[in-house]
């Protein structure tokens, strides 16, 4: 008989700072809690805040998914602090950072990281006559 080994249970990561990705497009909102590293902790989207249809691009959407992913890393990793990365521009950027601090999650910067096209697509070559 073979004898079977034991599983240890998996230990959670205390983390007291980290960052928030908010990424924030025309239709969704995706938040992921890493560490200072970079490796992820947590994540919501609004598929996770169960908003569905028309209401999955709100701002409001966009707060419950933020504080959803925030105060599951707080009760999971003993998260404190974040640096905030936003990426894109739309409706639901200010209502995350605000769902940030009301999950009251101590903020230490907030960076815009949206890409910027520096000089654009080559233009269309002019048609011969």
């Amino acid at each position: 008989m073979a004898t079977q080994a034991k599983k240890s249970k998996k230990t959670r990561k205390v983390v007291q700072q980290g960052q928030a990705h908010i990424f924030a497009w025309f239709n969704n909102t995706i938040v992921s809690i890493t560490d200072e590293t970079g490796a992820v902790l947590t994540w919501a989207s609004w598929w996770s805040s169960w908003f569905k249809g028309a209401r999955e691009s709100t701002p409001y959407a966009a707060q419950i998914t933020t504080e959803n992913a925030t105060s599951k890393a707080k009760t999971l990793h003993g998260l404190e602090e974040v640096d905030v990365y936003i990426k894109w521009i739309w409706v639901g950027r200010e209502q995350a950072i605000r769902g940030l601090l009301s999950a009251w999650v101590d903020i230490r910067g907030i960076y815009d990281i949206t890409p910027v096209p520096h000089n654009g697509c080559r233009k269309k070559k002019q048609r011969r006559m």
